[in-house]
């Protein structure tokens, strides 16, 4: 089970955007991503040619699950993640709180 879902507010520890604060929007398993919209911008240059516009666009590349930090949303604190049982479901657990982090 992976430590990261989609929706979850993280804070970026490391790179260009330290001290950051966004919801994640695609994560990459294989890879052991995450897609965050706004942070680790690059500039892509693209050439015109059809219906496409030529220019220079921003492109959010994907960062390492080791460079984000999950923020629970119960205490507002950066924390790790920790798993229990909860009858025959595994939830994920804050380790500073110990409370349920839950996405719904």
């Amino acid at each position: 089970m992976i430590k990261f879902k989609k929706g979850d507010t993280v804070k970026i520890m490391i790179g260009k955007d330290k001290g950051r604060e966004a919801k994640i929007e695609k994560i990459l398993p294989t890879e052991g991503k995450v897609l965050i919209p706004g942070v680790n911008l690059y500039k892509k240059h693209v050439k015109g040619f059809g219906d496409v516009k030529g220019g220079v666009y921003d492109i959010p590349r994907p960062l390492d699950f080791g460079k984000i930090a999950l923020v629970c949303p119960k205490c507002k604190k950066i924390t790790r993640v920790g798993f229990k049982f909860a009858g025959e479901d595994k939830v994920r657990v804050c380790k500073k709180c110990r409370k349920e982090i839950d996405t719904k």
